[in-house]
């Protein structure tokens, strides 16, 4: 048996700020916390604290990889999908589908893939999940 969930992260990384939507519903700070987020039991399984984690992960590191090339992003808009496999002792992450779409003023389409696929590599969360297959659609707006 599988079953999947998703969340999108979207905000402006000018001002640290983002906005996180889950199937159970919408997540607004002024900070960007997953700590205090999920400490106050918002979120209501942990494909979501995952999928969620993984797509403000996966935007913060494109975001670094972006600036360190001289490149400020406008937005970043990423949905982090997860395909669970719910046999044996209990749900393994099989797939993760990351899909983003980033507004980079001055960014070409070959650099910007680049940088995107570093990002995957290097957001902390993919390391963690090493062992699913994750897989990325990036797209530059």
């Amino acid at each position: 048996m599988e079953r999947s969930a998703s969340a999108v992260w979207h905000g402006s990384l000018k001002e640290g700020k983002g906005t996180i939507s889950t199937q159970s519903g919408t997540l607004k700070e002024t900070q960007y916390s997953f700590a205090t987020r999920f400490a106050e039991g918002v979120g209501t399984n942990p494909e979501e604290l995952i999928a969620a984690a993984h797509a403000g992960c996966f935007s913060m590191a494109l975001s670094a990889q972006l600036t360190e090339a001289g490149l400020v992003p406008d937005s970043i808009e990423t949905t982090a999908r997860l395909t669970l496999d719910l046999h044996g002792e209990g749900p393994t992450i099989t797939k993760i589908h990351l899909t983003t779409k980033a507004k980079v003023p001055g960014a070409d389409k070959a650099k910007f893939d680049e940088l995107a696929a570093k990002a995957k590599v290097g957001c902390p969360v993919s390391k963690v999940l090493k062992a699913a297959e994750i897989t990325l659609d990036a797209t530059l707006v």
